[in-house]
Order: structure tokens, then C-alpha cells, then sequence
């Protein structure tokens, strides 16, 4: 009796007959997307936004499932031993590229057990300090980090995040040191910015637009190489101090590997043209991400491996391994 991964490989094959129908080219069932934090963050409502122009694409239920844990360990390998099918899907951050440094041992191999699918969009990332902070632009900030060495705490929402590396490689390239406190989420670093328990962080630049706007923390720069729509009056760290500075997060969509080309050609095409309905793109605007063009998916995994070897160079400087 063949298995179910004979039977994939010969439909792989029955797929490139010509007129096969897109809704046709999976086993029956929903679709689900895995989002590795829970409901409310960037990645998931845009997830959510998604799942009509996907539905409607592909022919097929769309189910959102926020499984968080473990820095995305969790949902990354629970699509990483699901079956190669097309119906089990991860809607992953950067921080996908930092676990395999970042913890000693992982029930998986990212690169072997993982295939990206479609890369969603870029997550820049804003600078932002408590008002009461003597500092109102970058130069003034790295000034006093160095009259402070080691007293002014950054906080971020856990060792290997994007805002946590964004803070260490800013302190590497200013040649400054700062303490890193870590909370069990962005949201409640930013709390503590706010209230003044922290002196500032790097933060999703669409989830502190509107603390910024209402006076809440002060804004010296974005992590992008170019400004954000969300924040215009905003420069980027590199013009504002820090040349050649970049940290900018991203949303990566992923199958497990072995999943057969046409299928991943399919959720590839159904990806792009649900990133670009008119409401999909204006909320990736709204959120302060930058929706992008997407490499192939056969592009994609050497673009995964080379951030991998970026993200976790910068995590063994920062000293910041767990031993998992």
C-alpha cells in the first residue's frame, strides 16, 4: 500500500498535466496556518487578512492557529514534522533564523526539515525612549550611553527576538553598553518604557505608532533603510548617527520540506496575489510593515540559510545562547 508520501510524489507529477486546476492540487481538507505568537500581533492579523483572497485562490477552508512557545520553536516544529502536503503551513518571524544559534539543540533542522514558501513582508523596527530620557535624537542617545556605560537598561520581548538583536547590534556598532531586560512579550516591555521602569527598546514600529503619536515615548529613529510610511518624520538610525545600521524583522511563510513543487508554485502565486488585494496592502502600510516582492520559493532557501548565518553570528556576540 503506498504511503502518503508516495502518493504526493505522484500527484506532484499529475499536477503539471496541463489544465489542472489550482483548488485541485491538494488532499481534501482545510489549510492551516500556524502563526508562531498569539492572536493580536502584526503576524496574525495580517494572517487573518489574508485568509478570504487565499480561500478564494486556492478553493479551500483557510484556519489561522496562534501556537506560541519557545521563541516560535513550538509552531516551527509543529509544521516542521506535519505531514508534506500543503495543508499545514508556518507564518514565521525572524526569529526563525536566530533559534538555530540560539538554542543548543532543537527537535528539528530548520533548513533540512523547513521549506519558505513566500516572504510576506519586513517588520522595521523603532527606537523609542521614555520622554523623561535626555536624549531627543540618536547622537544625543549614543552620548549618554557612553557618559552611562552599563546603566541605562534597553527592554525587549526575549533573547534572540529581532527588538532584543536590534538593541545588541546597535550598542555593538556605537560602541556603547547597555543592559538588556527581558519580558515575556513586546507589549509589556513597552509598558515599562512607558511607565519609566525602562529607559527604552526597539519596538515594531506599527505597535508603538500611536504610543509615539500620543506623546507616550519619543521616536529617534527606524531600524529600516528607509524611512517608514507609518512614521515619515522619523529618520532612520543610519541617517540619524549610525551609518550602514539595519535590523529590520520579517515574515516568512513556510511548508514542511518535501513538499512537492507544484504545490509550493501554487501557494506561492495564491501568496502574492492575496499580499497584493488593495486591503491586504493597506493594512501591511497601516501596521508600519513594508509588504515586499518575494523571491521564488526555490530562491528563498538559500535566502533563508544566509539569514540564518547573519542572525546567528549576531547572537553569539551577543552572548545570548540558551541551552535548550
Amino acid at each position: 500500500m503506498q504511503t502518503r508520501r508516495s502518493v504526493l510524489v505522484a500527484l506532484s507529477g499529475a499536477l503539471t498535466l496541463p489544465g489542472f486546476a489550482a483548488r485541485a492540487d491538494y488532499p481534501s481538507g482545510p489549510i492551516k496556518i500556524i502563526v508562531s505568537f498569539p492572536a493580536g500581533g502584526s503576524i496574525d492579523v495580517i494572517m487573518r487578512a489574508m485568509a478570504a483572497p487565499l480561500q478564494s485562490r486556492l478553493g479551500k477552508p483557510i484556519v489561522i492557529e496562534n501556537r506560541a512557545g519557545a521563541a516560535g520553536v513550538v509552531a516551527e516544529g509543529a509544521v516542521a514534522k506535519a505531514d508534506p502536503d500543503g495543508l499545514t503551513l508556518l507564518a514565521d518571524a525572524s526569529a526563525l533564523a536566530a533559534n538555530p544559534t540560539l538554542f543548543k539543540s532543537m527537535p528539528f533542522d530548520t533548513l533540512k526539515d523547513l521549506q519558505p514558501v513566500y516572504l510576506v513582508f519586513r517588520t522595521p523596527l523603532a527606537l523609542v525612549v521614555n520622554p523623561e530620557v535626555p536624549a531627543k535624537s540618536i547622537r544625543e542617545l549614543i552620548a549618554l550611553l557612553k557618559e552611562k556605560p552599563g546603566q541605562i537598561n534597553f527592554a525587549h520581548g526575549g533573547p534572540g527576538s529581532a527588538i532584543h538583536l536590534a538593541g545588541e547590534l546597535f550598542a555593538i556598532m556605537t560602541g556603547t553598553t547597555m543592559t538588556g531586560v527581558a519580558y515575556r512579550g513586546a507589549p509589556l516591555a513597552l509598558n515599562d518604557v512607558i511607565a519609566g521602569r525602562v529607559a527604552l527598546m526597539f519596538a515594531d514600529a506599527g505597535s508603538v505608532t500611536g504610543q509615539i503619536k500620543a506623546g507616550q515615548v519619543r521616536a529617534l529613529g527606524v531600524s529600516s533603510t528607509e524611512r517608514v510610511p507609518a512614521l515619515p518624520d522619523i529618520p532612520t538610525i543610519a541617517e540619524a548617527g549610525v551609518p550602514g545600521f539595519e535590523a529590520v524583522g520579517w515574515t516568512l511563510v513556510c511548508t514542511p520540506a518535501e513538499t512537492p513543487k507544484p504545490i509550493l508554485d501554487t501557494l506561492s502565486a495564491a501568496f502574492a496575489a492575496a499580499a497584493e488585494a488593495p486591503e491586504v496592502h493597506a493594512l501591511m502600510l497601516q501596521l508600519g510593515t513594508l509588504p515586499v516582492k518575494s523571491p521564488s520559493p526555490a530562491e528563498l532557501k538559500p535566502w533563508l540559510a544566509a539569514e540564518i548565518d547573519r542572525w546567528g553570528k549576531l547572537v553569539e556576540r551577543a552572548g545570548v545562547a540558551k541551552s535548550l
